[in-house]
Parts: C-alpha cells; sequence; structure tokens
C-alpha cells in the first residue's frame, strides 16, 4: 500500500452471540479514519436463528461498506464451556460472512488489540473506548462492542503490532521477546 494513494478499508468484528459490534475504518498511510460503527443484536430464540440474524447482520455491513479485510478477535478460553462454544458460534457466523464476500481475514487476541490501540494488555474496556475515541477523533465515545470492534480493526492498521512495535506472534518475558 502506497501512503501517498492508495487507502485500505478495514471491517473489525468484535463477535459476540447477544452482541456482535463492528466498525469500519480507512487507512491512508499512518491516517485512521472512522467510517461507521455498530451493533448487531441477535434477540432471543433459538441458537441457529439466532447465528443466522448475525451472518445476515454481518453480510448487510459488508454488502453496505465494502471492505477489502476484516479484523476479528480471537475466541478467548472462558470459565464457562458452554459460554466459549457459543461464543466460538458466533465467531464462525463473522468468518464465514468475511469468506463468503471473498474478504480475507485477520485474527487478534485480546491481548494484542488492547496493546496496540491501548498500550497495555490488561487494559479495561473504558480505556479502549476512550483511545478509540481520541485516534478516530470521534465526538463521543462508541459503544464498548462497537469500540472493541473499531480496536480490532485499528490493530489490524497497524500491522497487528501492539505498543513499541513487538509484532504478533511474539511475545516479551523478562524484557526479551520470544
Amino acid at each position: 500500500m502506497s501512503a501517498a494513494t492508495s487507502t485500505l478499508r478495514i471491517l473489525g468484528i468484535d463477535p459476540g452471540l447477544r452482541v456482535t459490534g463492528f466498525g469500519v475504518i480507512e487507512q491512508t498511510g499512518q491516517k485512521l479514519v472512522y467510517v461507521t460503527s455498530g451493533c448487531i443484536r441477535s434477540g432471543e430464540g433459538e441458537l441457529p436463528q439466532r447465528i443466522k440474524v448475525l451472518l445476515e447482520g454481518l453480510q448487510e455491513v459488508i454488502a453496505s461498506t465494502r471492505p477489502q479485510c476484516v479484523a476479528i478477535e480471537q475466541v478467548f478460553v472462558n470459565i464457562n464451556p458452554q459460554s466459549t462454544l457459543l461464543l466460538g458460534q458466533a465467531r464462525g457466523a463473522a468468518i464465514c460472512a468475511a469468506v463468503a464476500s471473498a474478504l480475507p481475514v485477520a485474527e487478534y487476541t485480546a491481548l494484542q488489540v488492547k496493546q496496540a490501540v491501548v498500550g497495555a494488555g490488561k487494559a479495561k474496556k473504558e480505556q479502549v473506548q476512550a483511545m478509540v475515541r481520541r485516534l478516530l477523533k470521534l465526538a463521543d465515545d462508541p459503544s464498548p462492542d462497537a469500540a472493541d470492534a473499531l480496536a480490532c480493526a485499528i490493530c489490524h492498521a497497524h500491522g497487528g503490532q501492539g505498543y513499541g512495535g513487538v509484532g504478533v506472534g511474539l511475545r516479551r518475558r523478562g524484557g526479551r521477546l520470544r
């Protein structure tokens, strides 16, 4: 991507079975511009119907915003295995929406996203919201789910690099990269 001429449109997704956040940004060189964000709510009912709502909602977002790539947060292992499985199914629907539209998908852990946006992997949701607002020059904080999705897109725009240029897949332990 040439910094002077090429613009990359990135869709960030924060998957969740009840609420899936999405956020779209454009990157031109180092400049990031907010396009849109929001949430898809699956409502109540049977699991297959709720997954369908998420899939169709994300397909609509993709069709209307025309991103060139998708950045999605990886599933973390929850204390409750049932919750982890449900989250994984929502994430699967999000990935299906992207690949059905022939979009490349990049995956990031919550730690990588927080490091890239806030500079600290243990940052709280409020800190992520505040930094997303600041980085994208928004008038107000986005909702927590939309902020997480925008943060995922920002992480991808930064090359998946965390604070201090620590790349994806590298860990810092005792001051050393592994």
